[in-house]
């Protein structure tokens, strides 16, 4: 079954959301129309009703504040990286010559 799996745009899923939302249309007929699952449509609406901007942000993508999160999670780590070298200078020098 490798394959199988179908892979819709992001413009595809707003465009569906916005047949619901704007049109009026009901989320098993829009379903219906496009050959895809209700359960799947019920999941891009409820996707792009929590935000709508950063909704459906692609394969490998994160959106706005998961990426900011990791961005600063990364950033963490390198300032502590470089506290603890400074550390074991201070420690080397603070020893005086023997």
């Amino acid at each position: 079954m490798t394959g199988d799996r179908k892979n819709y745009t992001r413009e595809f899923k707003v465009e569906a959301v916005k047949m619901v939302t704007e049109k009026g249309y009901s989320l098993a007929q829009v379903s219906r129309d496009l050959g895809i699952t209700s359960g799947m449509m019920s999941r891009w609406h409820q996707q792009f009703g929590e935000d709508s901007t950063n909704a459906f942000p692609g394969k490998g993508n994160l959106r706005e504040p998961e990426a900011e999160i990791r961005r600063l999670e990364h950033e963490v780590e390198r300032l502590r990286m470089e506290r603890d070298i400074l550390k074991k200078t201070i420690g080397i020098f603070s020893k005086g010559p023997k």
